[in-house]
């Protein structure tokens, strides 16, 4: 496993990490007991940073990854959650207010509920769930925050962008206002490595890149026959209904062949691609059993990525919001 540094922390943290979501059952029915040997095995083949968050099935996620670190004997694990907002902002709107939605109470309650269902004293890395960009200048869920960091409750401060949104953390990015910023990073959805990056550069900002796989799509292994397996209600149900399973099912197939003559599968590829962008800190692909680890485990071996597909890669830049 590499490491990278997190940004202007002092932290060396794993390039792989574990997005914590699937294990929280809303992806599907879940076993507790195999969510907690895969983390225990993840943390065993030198995985060191999780990332959950309160909406995780309600908080089951954080209080199944509490249970993994009681009985991890091994390094240090930092552990990442988030606070959603009182009320998200409408997909639609371009210019949500940010004074409001992580009001003082609301953030010391999610901290002291995370706190209790992670069964720790300190949380190494509190997010917002939802950053807008007027959060630069109403300013009150930093105030909040520093002072829970002052507490002893909090180490570092991060903000998770609203997804195919990357330019509303630009600003934030050049001010340097949290340690660290979440934003959705693939295959598709490759805008974050312009002007986000570029102004991370700037603060030494720390990036993670979320849905590396597209929720599924850029792992390859799609068929036609997709869909009609999913639980309805699910995740994955949501994102790529009506038509947007065909639309996504057919640029994957696309990228299919043109990763082929470089790489065996397109979820190399796909976790490659971010892994070769230095900017970013570390990639939360989701992970619910052993096998998985391994197969995300294994890209973490500083292979350069072919200049040649990165350019070819730039075409395929698909811009779209699932939640709309």
């Amino acid at each position: 496993m590499q490491y990278r540094k997190f940004g202007s922390t002092d932290w060396q943290v794993s390039e792989i990490a574990f997005g914590a979501w699937q294990i929280g059952g809303d992806w599907g029915a879940v076993d507790d007991a195999e969510s907690i040997r895969t983390l225990l095995y993840a943390y065993e083949k030198g995985i060191n940073f999780v990332d959950t968050a309160e909406l995780y099935g309600h908080g089951h996620s954080e209080e199944v990854i509490g249970q993994s670190l009681k009985q991890w004997q091994g390094d240090k694990v930092y552990v990442a959650t988030k606070a959603q907002p009182t009320v998200w902002p409408d997909p639609d709107d371009d210019a949500p207010q940010m004074r409001g939605r992580y009001p003082q109470w609301h953030l010391r309650n999610n901290v002291e509920q995370s706190l209790r269902r992670l069964q720790v004293e300190r949380l190494d890395l509190f997010q917002l769930h939802c950053w807008v960009a007027d959060g630069t200048q109403a300013l009150d869920w930093l105030e909040t925050l520093n002072a829970l960091r002052q507490e002893g409750k909090i180490d570092q401060i991060g903000v998770s962008i609203r997804d195919y949104r990357p330019e509303e953390g630009i600003d934030l990015a050049k001010l340097g206002l949290a340690a660290s910023i979440q934003v959705v990073f693939n295959l598709f959805e490759q805008r974050p490595a312009g002007a986000l990056f570029q102004a991370g550069g700037q603060t030494d900002t720390a990036f993670i890149a979320r849905v590396p796989l597209d929720s599924g799509s850029l792992t390859g292994s799609w068929t036609r026959d997709t869909y009609a397996a999913w639980a309805p209600g699910s995740v994955p149900h949501l994102l790529f209904r009506d038509e947007r399973f065909g639309d996504t099912f057919a640029r994957v197939e696309k990228l299919k062949a043109l990763c082929a003559p470089y790489y065996p599968t397109l979820a190399e590829a796909a976790m490659r691609y971010i892994l070769s962008e230095p900017r970013v800190a570390t990639v939360i692909p989701g992970m619910t059993n052993p096998a998985e680890v391994n197969m995300n485990a294994v890209y973490s071996d500083g292979a350069a990525f072919p200049a040649a597909l990165k350019a070819q890669l730039a075409e395929h830049l698909w811009v779209r919001n699932y939640y709309k």
